[in-house]
């Protein structure tokens, strides 16, 4: 019973920031003594520091603008290796090397109240990076569905108009609803946050 009344506290309060424009929940969340909250942006282009990089800081810039509690973190996955075999109970070979359990408890941080992955397109869809942590992510699964409840977005840049975008946004987003995230679309930045310091508000 208790349960359920806390979700409707929560629904209730998630509607009437949609209908304000946030500008309630900014407001609640500037209030002395609010606990802050962590935005994560993992940009998945191989091209370090380029336009995925760029797109994502964007989100992440307008992230910290909905309230001086909300910080943020870019993680540029360009350079690091991350096999995506694993995902499937796939042995690494000898000698390679694996970046993935050092991101394990940057996610994981229960400070992290929202997470935006980026990725440029390739034919239609998400690159062959993106598709390798998104299903490394399934370790959040395993246990326990560690980033369940917290909010999420998805940015795809592309090199020409209607190349796929909308495709790949879709794709990011399905991965992350299987993970029992938040997905959240409108002015991606400012509504993951805003999302985010409502779940928070949910679980004081």
């Amino acid at each position: 019973m208790a349960e359920k009344q806390k979700r409707r506290r929560f629904l209730g309060a998630a509607g009437a920031a949609i209908i304000a424009g946030g500008a309630a929940e900014r407001a609640l969340a500037q209030a002395p003594g609010r606990k802050g909250i962590k935005i994560v942006g993992i940009s998945c282009s191989p091209r370090k520091g380029k336009t995925t990089a760029a797109a994502v800081n964007i989100c992440l810039e307008a992230a910290r603008q909905v309230a001086p509690n909300v910080e943020t973190e870019l993680i540029d996955l360009a350079g690091m290796s991350i096999p995506g075999s694993v995902a499937a109970g796939v042995p690494l070979e000898p000698g390679r090397k694996d970046d993935f359990p050092q991101l394990v408890p940057k996610l994981a941080d229960a400070n992290v109240a929202g997470i935006i992955v980026g990725s440029p397109v390739y034919f239609a869809n998400m690159s062959a990076l993106c598709k390798a942590f998104l299903d490394r992510c399934i370790a959040f699964r395993k246990k326990g569905f560690a980033l369940s409840n917290k909010a999420a977005g998805a940015v795809a840049v592309g090199g020409a108009r209607n190349g796929g975008q909308e495709l790949t946004v879709r794709s990011i987003q399905t991965a992350l609803m299987c993970q029992e995230m938040i997905v959240v679309a409108k002015n991606l930045g400012r509504r993951v946050a805003e999302v985010a310091l409502l779940v928070a508000r949910a679980r004081d």
